[in-house]
């Protein structure tokens, strides 16, 4: 067996030698008529809304004389030994590395040199298809017989990957603060030995695990004979400071937008796979700093236990997206929850649902009674749902006092009211495409759908009727300015405004102290912090927390629970409440109220805001809804009338 696999070695290094060889001959001839242009290739510049570049980075391409030796030396003892003695394949090393994988069974070690690695960087995505790996050895031939070792390994340390940014002189001044020239060797050697897992090896992730990597390439630079074992012991107990930020943009959230640039920035078809056919990249974003810096501070100073967060600003108009919390600090975990994940909405879905109403007849007056009710179905199923501490008002209560309340029974009356699939219908119209059921709890927000598109969705609200989709890039260009591609917003009208407007109003009811009664409006808390008009919805499941509010121009989302869906306290919502008014009211500072202006189809009706009944003078607290002209109530209705049919619902059941 052990021959076997010896011999099994030796064929596929034969074959490799084989290919390679026939490869350099073919270039040798042919290959100087297209020389690879690898001056900034691998290099994408991510720039904000003022054509900033994102977190401080530079742009500028550092000369390999302008890179400490140490650097230099540190990344060849722990990449490429062999680095100037193969002509970019080390076929001893590939030899070794299969026979020890073929041995135990498991990729445990690797064979890829500075060469390989950067022709792989070459490439925006990493598909692991022979197609690709083909290709990679082919680019590397003609690198290396294009390029002197110097170049390549130059290319190589401007464009790899040191954890939270791209390029040596950049990891220089973000890690240390200084020139890549004027590294020592206890900081070059910890800068070598991040990128071989630079969510692993970062001494800001995990400096215990870096440190370990550290004295890994202080041992590969004393075997090659660079320092002696005096220098590695000093440089290992030498005690480094760690900067950890660019300039002066303290974030620890901002990592997480660029990592949806660049998501997004994959699925876009018009970017060619590989740097080679652009130099490099150029991408502008419409992240307001200004923006991330309030919403980052706001969640400080809020969430203060283990709880993780998400958040997206969006502008409404267009689904530009301007700030972005995919959680509480990228060092300590990378997972966007913004962007990736998918969790149960709870209540955040009713507005869809009473907009879904007021499309099938429903007004803001239109009443159904709060109490502990069981709905019975075909085949005696049974669903009971209850309100929040098994608060019930006992009475018949106006849909804005159930969404100031978040009343589950209403909610579901509504939804089987309507027929479940109306609700379906309305969440994909406004652009959710995550897996919905066609069931009672749906009204509940049982199915899970990611806060990305839930942002979209409200967005649709808050722009009056148009389907937006929630993008990071403005456009991209190669490193001469040529536009790859370019954001055209597309308008596409899938809600009715009047209908719109009037549901935005209906979410002014959340903090409105004129429905304080049998119970509180679930936003009253943070009134008294508003300085203008807001559309607001929480809800609340056992794991999950969520929020979304707006005006004309901003959308804010928010979300908080654990990442193990572990069960979260009821209170822990209060901290996201609070969050979320904190940020809109910084970013909207200065910034002119910027509301509705009634439709001419609309109009508004003083009532009491419990039953929904037009107000009379002794009326308390009156409160203005919202009808389309013709369905206000009037001085003769009587309650009945406030029912969308005479059809007795509260016991209804389903055939």
């Amino acid at each position: 067996m052990h021959m076997k696999k010896l011999k099994k070695v030796f064929i596929i290094l034969l074959i490799l030698v084989f290919i390679i060889t026939i490869t350099h001959f073919l270039i040798y001839f042919i290959g100087s008529k297209n020389k690879l242009n690898i001056n900034k290739s691998n290099s994408y510049y991510i720039y904000d809304k003022d054509k900033n570049l994102m977190n401080g980075l530079s742009d500028e391409w550092v000369k390999k004389k302008d890179i400490s030796k140490h650097v230099i030396n540190a990344t060849i003892s722990i990449e490429d030994k062999n680095f100037y003695k193969h002509h970019g394949f080390d076929f001893p090393r590939i030899a070794k590395s299969l026979y020890v994988n073929l041995i135990n069974k498991d990729n445990l070690q690797g064979a890829s040199t500075i060469s390989q690695q950067y022709t792989k960087n070459l490439f925006l995505d990493f598909n692991k298809t022979w197609k690709r790996k083909i290709k990679e050895a082919w680019l590397t031939v003609r690198l290396e017989s294009q390029y002197s070792k110097d170049e390549i390994l130059e290319g190589y340390l401007n464009t790899i990957n040191y954890g939270e940014v791209y390029g040596i002189e950049n990891a220089s001044h973000y890690y240390f603060n200084k020139d890549a020239k004027d590294l020592t060797l206890a900081e070059s050697t910890m800068l070598a030995g991040i990128p071989k897992s630079p969510t692993n090896y970062s001494p800001l992730v995990n400096e215990k695990k870096a440190k370990e990597r550290q004295l890994l390439v202080l041992n590969a630079m004393v075997n090659n004979k660079y320092i002696t074992e005096e220098e590695k012991d000093k440089a290992y107990k030498e005690k480094l400071n760690y900067y950890g930020y660019i300039k002066e943009n303290k974030l620890d959230t901002l990592m997480y937008y660029q990592d949806a640039v660049r998501k997004e920035l994959n699925s876009i078809d018009t970017i060619p796979n590989t740097f080679l056919d652009t130099g490099g990249l150029k991408i502008y974003t419409y992240l307001d700093m200004e923006a991330q810096e309030k919403l980052e501070q706001a969640m400080k100073n809020n969430v203060n236990n283990d709880l993780e967060v998400a958040s997206i600003m969006m502008k409404p108009k267009n689904g530009e997206v301007i700030a972005l919390i995919g959680g509480k600090n990228y060092t300590n975990s990378q997972f966007n929850r913004a962007t990736s994940s998918k969790r149960q909405v709870g209540s955040t879905l009713k507005p869809f649902l009473y907009y879904s109403a007021l499309e099938n007849g429903f007004t803001s007056s239109t009443t159904f009674t709060s109490e502990e009710t069981t709905f019975v179905f075909s085949n005696n199923k049974t669903y009971a749902p209850a309100n929040y501490n098994n608060n019930y008002g006992n009475k018949q209560i106006s849909m804005a006092a159930a969404i100031a309340y978040s009343d589950n029974i209403y909610a579901v009356k509504t939804h089987i009211f309507l027929g479940e699939n109306t609700l379906v219908d309305t969440l994909k119209r406004v652009g959710i495409t995550s897996s919905l059921s066609a069931i009672p709890s749906l009204a509940l927000g049982s199915e899970e759908i990611s806060l990305l598109e839930m942002t979209q969705a409200y967005s649709s609200l808050a722009n009056l009727g148009y389907k937006v989709k929630g993008h990071f890039i403005k456009k991209v260009t190669d490193m001469d300015g040529n536009i790859l591609y370019e954001y055209k917003n597309e308008k596409n009208k899938i809600l009715n405004s009047n209908i719109a407007y009037i549901t935005n109003e209906l979410l002014t009811s959340t903090y409105n102290y004129n429905f304080i009664d049998y119970n509180y409006p679930t936003c009253y808390d943070i009134t008294d912090k508003m300085t203008r008009k807001y559309a607001i919805k929480t809800g609340t499941t056992d794991t999950d927390h969520l929020i979304f509010g707006y005006n004309k121009d901003i959308v804010l989302g928010i979300w908080s629970g654990y990442d193990d869906a572990k069960k979260s306290e009821v209170t822990d919502g209060k901290q996201i409440r609070y969050m979320w008014i904190d940020a809109i009211e910084a970013y909207l500072k200065d910034k002119k109220d910027n509301w509705y202006k009634t439709p001419d189809n609309v109009v508004g009706t003083l009532v009491d805001p419990i039953t929904g009944q037009i107000a009379t003078k002794d009326t308390k607290n009156a409160t203005m809804f919202y009808y389309i002209k013709g369905t206000q109530p009037s001085y003769d209705d009587s309650l009945d009338s406030l029912i969308p049919t005479s059809k007795t619902i509260d016991n209804i059941q389903e055939e």
